[in-house]
């Protein structure tokens, strides 16, 4: 078979993928990001003197790994693996994967169409049998003109985007899950040691009780009261190991295990608590995913505007055909068999009934639905702020004056049980200043729980140290081979593990 024969189709090949300087037209409004609802400052932000002495810059945040504020080698393991094995989060990166790989197919309408075919065909009459023959290649092309399809590509890359970013937000969201439960284990690590001592205070206590009942210089009623006291404090120590369990299993799972798998450590709730860096409002648009994924969304409902606009537009299409047909096989590869095909179609609906007309209308509703979710999400995250904030701010006023008066209770403990042992009080008033000093040291530590939990969901609030220019490229996503992003785990040769 001589190639130089297909000369012609090669041509015509050449010549179309040449036109898209016919297709430099883009129908529909061209994105330009709408201004978020924010304020200069947060409302709650300590004093500028006192914030910028006291609190590191958030420019200065590690990137994506907040947790390590707090200096605890042991939450720095557990977050560490909730990118590799958390199992939720897997299925998100592959929802993004998925949206990716999208990209290719709607970006493959752009292109030519190329096929080959090879048919034979075998007809009878009453005197003869003839055998036909027929090979060749064929294309087609539907040229984007007015930029229909380009539109679908944008709005396709938007929305993947917008997915990487929703990778982000959940992988965010379990880091501050992890943290919480973390902190959580850890106060009820500090009850059970709290609850311990006091157990072991009041098993003395009774012993002293029982002992002077026996002796005859104390009623009955505080034996009671002493059995009572001890008994219900045994219950609150063993509500608390199972409290502490069931954080640990969770733990687990947020870390791809099972609860037999992990053992964590008795530790106290840490005493000193790490500042929170500073920030302006207006970070929070580079620095929250959740942001970021919104803001994705509102282009890729503005391209869906433009591609429901081009179904006002005709649709043009180029066909080029070239093969031989002949009988017999062996006369088929001749000049006399060849045959070729050029041809040129633009179509257009008249009428639909309104249907492009309403198209166009939702695509508009679903762009400013989007604009709407935007700017609430950017409101929702100035709120989550402001509240973590003044959180911090009262429950550092709040953690002073119950240390006043936790000392103060514990005064009344040592008083009332001299007395008693004088001889001068009765034994119900130490009962009731032990569990008035015991029910303020339940409350210190509830505060400073609180306070872990406030100054985590803080961190996350501010992004977390995460920046939008984690998210994938347009152009990027647009390659033959795109490279896995950031956030997606990998190994050492850059190749994601297997499931």
């Amino acid at each position: 078979m001589n190639l130089n024969r297909f000369s012609s189709l090669r041509a015509i090949l050449l010549g179309t993928m040449a036109v898209p300087a016919l297709s430099g037209c883009m129908v529909g409004p061209d994105y330009k990001r709408p201004q978020a609802i924010i304020a200069p400052q947060f409302k709650e932000a300590p004093p500028p003197a006192g914030w910028t002495k006291t609190r590191p810059d958030l420019a200065l945040f590690p990137k994506g790994d907040w947790w390590t504020i707090f200096n605890d080698p042991t939450l720095n393991d557990l977050e560490n693996r909730i990118a590799t094995s958390n199992q939720s989060l897997k299925e998100y990166e592959a929802q993004y994967r998925k949206a990716a790989s999208t990209i290719d197919s709607v970006r493959a309408q752009l292109y030519p169409t190329l096929s080959g075919s090879f048919s034979f065909n075998r007809n009878s009459a009453s005197s003869s049998t003839n055998n036909t023959w027929a090979t060749g290649p064929s294309a087609s092309w539907t040229i984007d003109v007015w930029g229909r399809i380009r539109r679908q590509v944008e709005q396709q890359v938007a929305a993947t985007q917008a997915d990487a970013a929703l990778v982000a937000a959940m992988r965010l969201s379990y880091q501050l899950q992890l943290a919480q439960d973390y902190f959580d284990l850890r106060y009820q690590d500090s009850l059970i040691d709290l609850y311990t001592n006091n157990v072991g205070l009041y098993t003395r206590n009774l012993q002293i009780v029982e002992n002077q009942l026996e002796a005859g210089v104390a009623d009955p009623t505080a034996a009671l009261q002493a059995r009572y006291q001890l008994e219900s404090t045994q219950a609150s120590l063993a509500n608390a190991h199972v409290a502490r369990a069931q954080y640990e299993h969770a733990i687990a799972i947020l870390t791809g295990r099972t609860p037999s798998e992990v053992s964590i450590p008795s530790a106290p709730l840490p005493k000193i608590l790490p500042p929170a860096p500073v920030a302006l409002p207006s970070t929070l648009l580079e620095r929250r995913p959740d942001v970021a994924q919104a803001e994705r969304n509102m282009e890729a409902y503005n391209a869906a505007i433009g591609y429901a606009i081009g179904a006002y537009y005709p649709e043009v299409s180029l066909s080029a055909s070239y093969g031989y047909s002949g009988n017999p096989i062996q006369q088929l590869i001749q000049t006399a068999t060849r045959t070729w095909g050029l041809g040129a179609a633009a179509t257009e609906t008249i009428f639909n009934g309104g249907a492009r007309t309403a198209a166009v209308r939702s695509a508009e509703a679903d762009y400013d639905n989007a604009v709407a979710t935007y700017r609430q999400t950017v409101l929702a995250a100035i709120q989550d702020t402001e509240d973590q904030m003044s959180n911090l701010h009262y429950l550092d006023q709040q953690l002073t004056m119950q240390n006043k008066a936790l000392a103060t209770a514990q005064d009344a403990v040592r008083v009332s049980t001299n007395e008693y042992l004088a001889g001068t009080q009765i034994y119900t008033t130490v009962i009731t200043s032990e569990q008035t000093a015991l029910q303020y040291e339940q409350t210190q530590l509830s505060i400073r729980q609180q306070q872990f939990l406030a100054e985590v969901k803080l961190l996350t609030d501010l992004g977390g140290g995460w920046n939008s220019t984690s998210v994938p490229s347009k152009d990027s996503l647009q390659t033959d081979n795109p490279l896995l992003p950031s956030f997606i785990q990998k190994d050492k040769n850059g190749v994601r593990p297997a499931q």
